[in-house]
């Protein structure tokens, strides 16, 4: 038995080695990031050139019925003259989306814009295929496109298109803001993971001259940029990081807007975060499985070849989450057997650390993501309260985004299951009674049920022992499977 003790603890410690090393990375993004910040910000000099570029906006979307109206009506209110941009909604709904879409365009149409519902006879290739398929009928220079959630601002086109002024520029990002933050515990969870990335992951590696992505919605591409890069792939789920990557390396630039926001509505309820989840998991694995060869096999340095790494395999994290959790129960006999005690792991705290500032500089006192929330102490309070509750319900998805990435690392195929967004914009809407709920137990929301008892039982084990070194982390395992257990159940039943 000590030949497997001594396994299972030499494991356990590579997999922290590999955690924490992909913590301070993220911890360079924020130097670079806090970097950046302390130096005057680069301007479009849009005052060059009068010229006004003809851009296509295009609105891929599929069963959209509660917020496809509010998404049409943003877009045709853009300060940008009627006959410079052309709308072009990508519906392939099977619902009642197709007629409200039809018949709320009339009044767009007869007064002078040039909007266009476009239909295909199936979904094949999913959004990147109704991408693909539409770019014969773009006449844009630009092509700018937004998500069904999306209720962009009306001087969109006139803040992003003058970037292109630089002719390296091939795709300009614009950061996602929340309709729906403070709605309930799960959006505002989702709003601190999100702020993290479109503020110290996109502008740290602009800074850094590392590889950024097109976030698929709420930017604009150079239409020959796409044709140039090779067009959209529907071999992924995430076809726009896909595409971002061999936009790169093809010389082409991604400039990333972190002063201009883009507002969207973020998954009011746990299924449809878990599917969410589920699709950016697996097509970040399957486009790190397509992309990373080619990476390291391009001239880029080699700095830029790390971090592009790290960057696709950023859903490969949660497997080793997972696997840290699993491990850590029977760790304990481990470590007693041994005459170890948790206290070995304490060097590992700098990765806990690094992250916490991480996320402590995205959202607290950040005038892009937290410019109304409070005095600096209410902000820090609530920070203080909020981290811990996310680090939990991000373990508790660990099961959940494994079984993602594990099939996107295997090259299973699966469909593009959409996010239902219900028009939840305040405390007074709901998504209860609304379509688009499959009523289906999947099994690994059992699992999670499992799991959460697994890791409560871990917390006995180390009283039981006299080590209660790991019992704050089973402890916020424990709890965060059972909170995905318990609102995914909950949430099946809202009809």
């Amino acid at each position: 038995m000590t030949i497997v003790y001594y396994t299972l603890l030499a494991t356990y410690l590579l997999i922290l080695v590999y955690i924490t090393l992909y913590c301070l990375m993220q911890f360079q993004l924020l130097y670079h990031y806090r970097r950046q910040s302390a130096s005057p910000a680069a301007g479009s000099d849009s005052n060059e050139s009068h010229e006004v570029p003809f851009v296509t906006v295009q609105l891929p979307i599929y069963n959209e019925q509660y917020v496809v109206e509010r998404l049409i009506d943003s877009v045709c209110a853009f300060d940008y003259p009627k006959d410079r941009f052309e709308i072009h909604i990508l519906d392939d709904s099977t619902d009642e989306t197709v007629d409200i879409v039809a018949k709320h365009i009339q009044s767009y149409q007869q007064a002078g814009f040039n909007i266009e519902q476009i239909r295909r006879k199936d979904r094949r290739g999913y959004k990147a295929g109704a991408l693909k398929d539409a770019m014969d009928k773009a006449r844009g220079e630009f092509m700018a496109i937004f998500d069904a959630d999306f209720t962009p601002n009306p001087d969109f086109l006139k803040t992003t298109i003058p970037y292109f002024q630089d002719p390296n520029v091939g795709v300009v990002q614009t950061r996602w803001e929340h309709i729906n933050k403070n709605y309930s515990l799960i959006t505002e969870l989702q709003a601190l993971q999100l702020n993290v990335h479109f503020t110290i992951e996109q502008k740290g590696r602009s800074a850094a001259n590392f590889m950024l992505q097109f976030n698929g919605t709420a930017g604009v591409w150079r239409k020959s940029t796409i044709a140039e890069a090779g067009g959209w792939h529907d071999d992924t789920l995430t076809e726009d990081l896909d595409l971002s990557i061999r936009a790169q390396l093809k010389g082409w630039k991604i400039r990333y807007l972190e002063e201009v926001g883009s507002p969207a509505e973020l998954p009011a309820e746990m299924n449809g975060l878990k599917s969410q989840q589920f699709r950016w998991m697996k097509g970040g694995a399957e486009t790190a499985r397509k992309m990373l060869p080619v990476i390291w096999k391009s001239d880029l340095p080699k700095g830029a070849k790390i971090h592009g790494t790290l960057h696709l395999l950023a859903s490969t994290v949660f497997v080793f989450v997972f696997a840290l959790g699993v491990l850590s129960v029977p760790l304990l006999i481990a470590l007693q057997s041994l005459g170890f005690d948790g206290s070995m792991f304490s060097f590992f705290i700098i990765g806990t650390l690094s992250i916490i500032c991480v996320y402590f500089a995205a959202n607290v006192r950040n005038q892009h993501t937290s410019p109304h929330d409070g005095s600096l102490g209410r902000q820090i309070v609530k920070f203080v309260f909020m981290f811990p509750i996310f680090l939990a319900m991000s373990m508790g998805l660990s099961l959940h985004n494994s079984v993602a990435v594990i099939q996107g690392w295997l090259g299973k195929k699966s469909a593009f299951v959409r996010t239902p967004k219900f028009n939840i914009k305040g405390l007074q809407d709901s998504f209860r009674k609304r379509a688009y709920f499959s009523g289906r137990l999947s099994w690994t929301t059992i699992a999670e049920g499992v799991m959460s008892l697994y890791f409560a039982a871990g917390i006995f084990l180390g009283v039981y022992i006299e080590d209660t070194s790991l019992i704050l982390f089973h402890g916020l395992l424990a709890a965060g499977y059972g909170a995905i257990f318990y609102f995914s159940i909950k949430h099946l039943s809202i009809k």
